[in-house]
């Protein structure tokens, strides 16, 4: 058992409904999406996160900058080290979520499936890929339903304590498809 507690070491919001140009232009960026990422572990500096990403520190400085700068993290500590005060990021809320978007932000926003099939390709090759892809015919409302259900999953995945070497991804995604489905079955038919 981990001696690491599950979650950041800093209060944060459980939910925040992302929505405006801004939030999501900083959002949908591999860089800072990894920063927020690993800022679900506890609270970092720029130093410790480029050294993570390994990336020059005035790179990340920007980065978290556009986040702050978008209210994604904020500074959550401080600590003196020789002199200069030490800045500590965390995330303002445990999950941010893209709520209703308007036609002109589509672009902004990325399709997670997309990168989670290039990410998760290694794994298929190394056979280390546990993936599902199901369809049924529901309704918008138990669609809705659903979903608030595998979010939890979602949240539960999140919480997690962190251990061991390996980083897994998890994704899931919901849509509606042209797949077909059959027609409603003939009570009468005797099938």
């Amino acid at each position: 058992m981990s001696s690491i507690p599950p979650g950041p070491d800093y209060d944060l919001d459980d939910l925040r409904i992302v929505t405006g140009t801004k939030e999501l232009k900083a959002l949908f960026h591999p860089l800072r999406d990894t920063i927020l990422d690993l800022l679900t572990e506890r609270a970092a500096t720029v130093g410790e996160l480029a050294e993570a990403v390994q990336r020059p520190a005035s790179s990340v400085a920007y980065h978290v900058d556009v986040l702050a700068a978008a209210g994604l993290v904020k500074v959550v500590r401080t600590r003196k080290v020789r002199a200069v005060e030490e800045r500590f990021f965390g995330r303002t809320a445990r999950t941010f979520y893209v709520g209703e978007i308007r036609p002109d932000q589509v672009e902004l926003i990325e399709n997670y499936l997309n990168r989670a099939a290039a990410e998760s390709e290694p794994a298929l090759r190394a056979d280390r890929l546990r993936a599902i892809l199901r369809h049924a015919r529901i309704s918008e409302e138990a669609a809705a339903r659903f979903w608030r259900r595998i979010f939890e999953v979602v949240d539960e995945f999140s919480s997690l304590p962190r251990s061991g070497e390996q980083t897994f991804g998890f994704v899931v995604g919901l849509y509606p498809t042209q797949q077909p489905s059959l027609p409603a079955q003939d009570e009468s038919s005797g099938d």
